[in-house]
């Protein structure tokens, strides 16, 4: 038989080491931006993963993400990349729109007033939220998951 005084230490630091889930956070249970984008919310309105995308500053650029609307009711969305050019996008109840440069997604254009590798202003508009204005990544669309054709939008 094992001498329990050699178990006592064993014993001792099982208890710590139990203790130290108790006295930190668990971070995977906090809510992040998994992606180069970032998230607004706005009502029953969110916007994911948005990141504009432009060669440089003063160019043509675009809004990427989506739009996901978790209300019971469709909403009409007014967002602006350069504060002038506000485009709508219908958001119906329970559903998700992709925002972007291709085919059968909404189109948000503008200027860019940011370069890549900073951030730029956009606005974001329903009637529920009001005007909501945040700051997103520029990314030039280098990589392949970001190209974007500007030149066709």
């Amino acid at each position: 038989m094992k001498h329990p005084v050699r178990l006592l230490p064993l014993a001792a630091l099982a208890l710590v080491a139990a203790g130290c889930s108790a006295v930190n956070p668990i971070t995977t249970q906090d809510a992040y931006d998994a992606s180069d984008g970032f998230s607004i919310e706005f009502g029953d309105v969110t916007g994911l993963n948005l990141i504009v995308i432009t060669e440089e500053l003063g160019s043509p650029a675009v809004l990427i993400g989506s739009l996901y609307n978790s209300g019971d009711e469709d909403v009409q969305v007014a967002a602006s990349i350069d504060g002038e050019g506000i485009v709508t996008v219908d958001v119906p109840a329970g559903t998700l729109v992709k925002l972007g440069g291709e085919e059968g997604e909404a189109h948000i254009t503008g200027t860019s007033t940011a370069a890549p590798g900073s951030l730029q202003e956009i606005t974001v508009q329903t009637d529920e939220a009001g005007h909501v204005a945040e700051f997103v990544p520029v990314l030039d669309g280098t990589l392949p998951e970001y190209a974007v054709e500007l030149d066709s939008l």
